[in-house]
């Protein structure tokens, strides 16, 4: 299987024990890899330049985000560009910051909104590129364009008939804080989207009826296996099987172990006496998520600071077809944001 090779900000161990090289350090348990999951271990290429977007690591405590209101236009076409870590035919592979949306409305600094001028900028002239598959907007990773409708269009129809046969074709990498109870397993759950005091939620059903289901319920699942464990943290791998809003976020809530820095849904895991409980998800307000003292210490970070942790969850990898009859499969990678290491880093799960 054909490896893309991606570039990367000091967490290159992170990534080869992500895609299954693994060595154990005293104190921080690894948990065997799980059938289905990533083993083939990536390597990075040389960052191609830093620039002045990306913060660097020292004194920074969450080094490479994206400040989206200081950038112009053609600003965001050159992060954008430099976050190219793969270029063949049609296809384009971006390793996307957290924080930059997909989409927008008019008049909003978005990916699609400055895909023109990406395309020209990449020497694609007339050849416009569309979106095939993005994480979210406080995900970051893979972001999959074409400049072919024929090749777009065959590679959406492969994403979905993968779906249909269950067969997984995205890995996530996130950090939870909290472990889950089971090294491994499938989450299911019942989800809806409801417009609550202004903002757009996801809400888990018990028991939906089939009225919920024709009101826009739709059941979802995703495999989830724990990768290492420390510090009251985990480093997770999570696989969608189904495509609804903030999925992985909502369904780490329900294993009680909320994805770090997941400033929506976290408040909805309640603490009494060190026992973790799932709050009404229809009463309970979107508020910051705040660690306790002991993992702000291993972060180093002051409340304030945490009020501003990015989202830890990340596109890692992408399994896609061979591009014409008879090529092997291909495997695109995409290495983790600096903040993201780091964060592993201070927890202890992963390797110098």
């Amino acid at each position: 299987m054909r490896t893309v090779l991606a570039r990367e900000m000091g967490g290159c161990s992170v990534l080869g024990r992500i895609c299954g090289v693994w060595r154990r350090r005293p104190g921080v348990r690894a948990v065997p890899k799980a059938p289905g999951f990533d083993t083939e271990a990536g390597h990075q290429l040389r960052p191609r330049g830093s620039s002045k977007w990306s913060r660097p690591l020292g004194g920074q405590p969450f080094p490479g985000l994206l400040q989206l209101e200081n950038l112009s236009r053609e600003e965001l076409v050159d992060v954008l560009r430099a976050a190219v870590v793969d270029q063949k035919g049609p296809l384009v592979t971006l390793n996307k910051p957290p924080g930059l949306p997909v989409t927008g409305k008019p008049g909003e600094l978005t990916l699609f909104s400055v895909l023109p001028e990406l395309s020209q900028s990449l020497g694609l002239g007339d050849q416009e590129l569309q979106v095939v598959q993005a994480s979210g907007k406080e995900t970051s990773g893979l972001v999959l364009l074409s400049s072919c409708p024929q090749t777009a269009s065959r590679l959406q129809k492969f994403f979905i008939y993968s779906r249909r046969a269950q067969r997984p074709t995205a890995t996530y990498c996130a950090v939870t804080d909290g472990i889950p109870a089971t090294s491994e397993g499938k989450i299911q759950a019942a989800l809806k989207l409801e417009h609550i005091d202004g903002v757009d939620l996801v809400i888990p059903v018990k028991s939906p009826s089939r009225k919920d289901f024709q009101e826009g319920v739709k059941r979802t699942l995703s495999h989830f296996h724990v990768v290492a464990m420390g510090s009251g943290c985990a480093l997770v791998q999570l696989q969608p099987l189904t495509v609804f809003p903030s999925q992985l976020q909502v369904h780490m809530v329900l294993q009680l172990c909320p994805v770090l820095g997941d400033h929506t849904y976290s408040a909805r895991v309640g603490t009494v006496l060190g026992q973790r409980f799932l709050l009404p998800a229809e009463s309970t307000k979107p508020q910051r998520q705040v660690p306790d003292e002991a993992l702000l210490r291993r972060l180093c970070l002051t409340p304030s600071q945490a009020a501003q942790l990015p989202l830890h969850l990340h596109l890692h990898c992408l399994h896609l077809p061979g591009m014409r009859p008879g090529e092997a499969p291909m495997k695109l990678l995409a290495p983790l944001p600096s903040y993201f290491s780091r964060t592993l880093q201070c927890l202890g799960l992963h390797q110098q």
